[in-house]
């Protein structure tokens, strides 16, 4: 951002004054400045922090200083042009994210986009998108919810690009993507927990079975693999509900949701907490030098007239409006630590660069984006609904425009340096 030239101004019987305020004074108040917007950083009274500005084409602009845009802050607005692609696109769209492909009766839900309050965003281009990750490698580090975006983002770059499946193991949950003409490779590493866990029960992971978290331990499933990648996404969420054992330097410290006796009784929310602290010391110290780690944050669930297990379902056909709802409890609490821990990363000043795709608040938006019923699961379980992943296409497709946003502004940025130096 350009600053005016302010000593050109000053009148010359009042350049020593003027000097003592440059000197002294506005250091101080600057600091000061500094401070308080740290701390109200972290306000939950009105709004979600916002994280990230990208300058908007038609910004006006005023004394040379150019204007910025939030585009994480808006509203979903009609689109009736409706999405990128189609259930029928050449792209894998897991059956219990094919929302069409099992009969859902409404369409609407695709007709919509997102709207920033102070500028347009850009509509998603597959092209562009190609040449910007050109020669490098992007991994979806988390759960089920990240190959969600990975998915979403393979099928938007299919009117440019068909990959080619190099994936070196047969779980999908593992898949990896080459695009030759670009040499770029997508590839999801899963990783519910981000830290190293174990099932406890001898019977085996079921939706509420008892594992162990270690919670200063990565799990090596990304840990092993990430160095290679250029751009690294990672996000977790739903997996921290389950009852867990916690365990720090080998020896078990506390529990959540467990029967044991003698044993201190911590809350999701501390897991939560130390495992995204976990995994942003490994990626500051394993991630590659200069590597780009965006943390997507928390991806709401929309479950009404009962929990997942107890007849809940997300029946509503389109996006509520921001009267309507707002980021509290348990998600406000989730968002927060993921934003608290994210700064204490940056404050760290590792070799990597930090950058947010805060999705929260457009997503706490969008009950009317989930499967529900009309997506089914590998074991055919379509009794209970899905209110946690997202249709494809549909309003996860958002992710990936914001996410072209975020790699266009690291190349100006860095093409900036690079004419300066």
């Amino acid at each position: 951002m350009k600053k005016a030239s302010l000593a050109a101004e000053v009148p010359n019987g009042k350049i020593r004054a003027f000097e003592t305020f440059r000197n002294i004074i506005l250091p101080i108040l600057t600091t000061l400045i500094l401070i308080a917007f740290s701390v109200s950083s972290y306000s939950t009274s009105n709004s979600l922090l916002q994280s990230f500005t990208f300058s908007s084409n038609n910004a006006s602009t005023s004394m040379g200083i150019e204007r910025r845009c939030d585009i994480f802050k808006g509203n979903w607005v009609p689109y009736p042009e409706g999405p990128y692609y189609t259930n029928k696109s050449k792209c894998v769209i897991e059956d219990r994210q094919n929302c069409m492909k099992f009969g859902r009766p409404d369409s609407e839900f695709m007709k919509w986009r997102w709207q920033p309050d102070e500028c347009d965003l850009p509509m998603f281009d597959a092209g562009r998108f190609l040449e910007v990750v050109r020669g490098k490698t992007l991994a979806f580090v988390g759960d089920s919810v990240a190959r969600n975006q990975m998915q979403s983002l393979v099928c938007l770059l299919a009117s440019v690009a068909d990959p080619v499946d190099v994936s070196y193991v047969t779980n999908t949950k593992f898949r990896r993507w080459l695009y030759k003409d670009y040499n770029f490779t997508i590839q999801a590493l899963w990783s519910p927990h981000l830290v190293k866990s174990r099932d406890v029960d001898p019977n085996g992971t079921s939706a509420n079975s008892l594992m162990s978290l270690y919670l200063d331990e990565p799990d090596s499933a990304w840990a092993d693999h990430v160095q290679e990648a250029d751009i690294v996404i990672i996000s977790a969420a739903q997996w921290f509900f389950r009852p867990f054992l916690y365990h720090k330097r080998g020896r078990l410290i506390g529990c959540h949701k467990c029967t044991q006796t003698n044993t201190t009784k911590l809350t999701n929310f501390f897991g939560y907490r130390m495992a995204f602290r976990t995994a942003f010391k490994t990626l500051s110290r394993i991630a590659k030098p200069r590597g780009l780690v965006i943390l997507r944050t928390f991806s709401p669930s929309h479950f009404e007239n009962g929990d997942w297990d107890k007849g809940g379902n997300c029946v509503r056909t389109k996006p509520f409006v921001k009267s309507e709802v707002k980021v509290e409890g348990y998600v406000l609490e989730m968002y927060l630590i993921q934003i608290q821990e994210f700064r204490a990363a940056q404050r760290r000043r590792g070799t990597v660069k930090l950058r947010l795709l805060d999705t929260t608040e457009a997503m706490i938006l969008r009950p009317d984006g989930h499967p529900n019923h009309y997506g089914h699961w590998a074991y055919q379980n379509i009794t209970v609904a899905d209110c946690v992943h997202w249709c494809l296409p549909g309003p996860v497709d958002t992710w990936n425009q914001l996410l072209l946003q975020i790699l266009k502004t690291e190349e100006d940025e860095l093409k900036h340096l690079l004419n300066h130096n």
